[in-house]
């Protein structure tokens, strides 16, 4: 692996611990939206709400699809009740902030819900890239390297940090290496965020 020079975090599953909101949310739209759940599961994580309903929902037009959106996000903006901060993400952002390693959160999610559950966990992050500020979100690479740029770091020393392929597809798109979660394939491959930690806290 080459320095780390920058980090860029998922939110959802990586950086904050919402998986039981997200599947709720999912769960209820699914019925209302005439989806099998198990459906919705298989492919929403990490994608953009919308990208996801024009999987789940290929006959619905681009206004019925911004509803729908609309929708599914409405269901998620208040269900705070479980969220906290991953683990390991406290000794993450510790070692982040004693190495003096610049970082940003990268999420599909928009800008209030972002808020919400960051502020739930208690994370304040330095950047902050959202659904909101790209044309294309994940898999395509522009929300990361939107990243680097905001954080003045040059893509192929950034460490994309995801749980998600469509998340982990991006980061390699960009050209960024890429630490991943949940058993997935990445350059590193980690239980926890505690795990980053001491990978970038080591000596030299």
């Amino acid at each position: 692996m080459r320095a780390v020079a920058a980090v860029l975090l998922d939110m959802d599953g990586t950086l904050v611990d919402s998986d039981a909101a997200v599947d709720r949310a999912w769960t209820t739209w699914s019925h209302e939206y005439g989806v099998d759940p198990r459906d919705a599961d298989a492919v929403a994580h990490g994608r953009p709400a919308d990208g996801t309903v024009r999987i789940l929902r290929p006959d619905l037009d681009e206004a019925a699809v911004a509803v729908a959106a609309d929708r599914q996000l409405e269901l998620q903006y208040t269900d705070l009740s479980d969220v906290v901060a991953a683990r390991g993400a406290d000794e993450l952002l510790a070692v982040l902030g004693r190495r003096k390693i610049p970082w940003a959160v990268v999420t599909s999610a928009d800008r209030r819900l972002a808020a919400a559950r960051l502020g739930a966990a208690g994370i304040d992050p330095p950047e902050l890239v959202t659904v909101e500020d790209v044309t294309h979100g994940k898999p395509d690479p522009e929300p990361f390297l939107l990243g680097a740029s905001r954080l003045g770091v040059a893509p192929r020393d950034c460490l994309v940090v995801e749980d998600a392929p469509a998340g982990l597809d991006a980061g390699r798109a960009a050209g960024m290496a890429t630490a991943a979660l949940r058993g997935l394939d990445g350059d590193l491959r980690l239980g926890d965020l505690g795990d980053l930690a001491r990978f970038l806290d080591r000596p030299g």
